[in-house]
């Protein structure tokens, strides 16, 4: 049987040691690790800062209504274990285009009233948000917790990412978060020769710069530290060095709360 083409979602388990992926997955995954060799350590740490915003948005800032776009394969520490360990009652919409993400989610998530899953795609910001199992999940009164986790750097310049997420936070209630996080440029080979991996792999991937991440938030008061790489967002106790691990240098992460 012929491998299916790469897909985004899939060369992300395989880089995070996951078994829901094939020949053609593991092939760009591969290219991408021998571009940057301590990519797993990058990958590992996205799914750590992405497991610290959500206890900081549940615990600290009380939301208790989380839409995650562009989510993935499921894995361990998802979005909704993290929140409803908080509160059970918290409320978590995953949002992928993907059919395999799709259909593992649901299977996952079958007896999890809480939790649900949406065919949606970022790129068609206005239909995504007028879906109607997404407002009947989430209450578009009460502030809500947008998370794009390393999902804005696989929308292309011509694709228009500043319109697709003003689209997303014009929608949002007063006292709502938005969490990004995004691949940024290090002005180094290796970094180039993973976004041209990426691009050849999927047809798609644009690391940016550190003030072109942080523009995605513009309107938003920004949460302290700001707009810092992963390893500086609030780190706990077992989160690696960024002088040691220069691959830590290669994303932003930043959350912005909705006046």
């Amino acid at each position: 049987m012929e491998s299916p083409p790469p897909n985004i979602a899939r060369i992300y388990d395989f880089l995070l040691g996951g078994k829901d992926n094939y020949a053609s997955d593991r092939e760009v995954g591969g290219r991408i690790a021998q571009a940057l060799p301590e990519v797993h350590l990058g990958v590992q740490q996205q799914r750590a800062v992405l497991r610290r915003v959500v206890e900081y948005l549940t615990r600290e800032a009380g939301l208790r209504q989380l839409v995650d776009i562009g989510s993935g394969l499921p894995t361990a520490e998802n979005v909704h274990q993290v929140a409803q360990r908080i509160d059970p009652a918290t409320r978590v919409v995953y949002v992928d285009n993907d059919p395999v993400v799709l259909t593992h989610a649901r299977a996952l998530l079958a007896d999890n009233k809480q939790t649900v899953v949406v065919d949606g795609d970022l790129i068609k910001p206005s239909a995504l948000i007028t879906d109607q199992a997404l407002r009947a999940h989430i209450d578009f009164d009460q502030p809500v917790g947008l998370l794009l986790c390393g999902i804005l750097h696989y929308v292309l310049d011509e694709e228009d990412p500043a319109g697709v997420v003003r689209t997303l936070v014009d929608a949002l209630p007063s006292g709502s978060y938005v969490f990004i996080h995004h691949l940024i440029s290090a002005g180094d080979p290796d970094a180039a020769q993973a976004e041209a991996a990426l691009r050849q792999g999927v047809g798609r991937g644009q690391f940016r710069t550190r003030d072109q991440v942080a523009a995605f938030l513009d309107g938003l008061d920004l949460v302290d530290p700001g707009v810092v790489t992963v390893a500086e967002w609030r780190p706990d106790a077992g989160t690696p060095s960024l002088d040691a691990n220069p691959v830590l240098r290669l994303a932003a992460v930043g959350v912005g709360r909705k006046p």
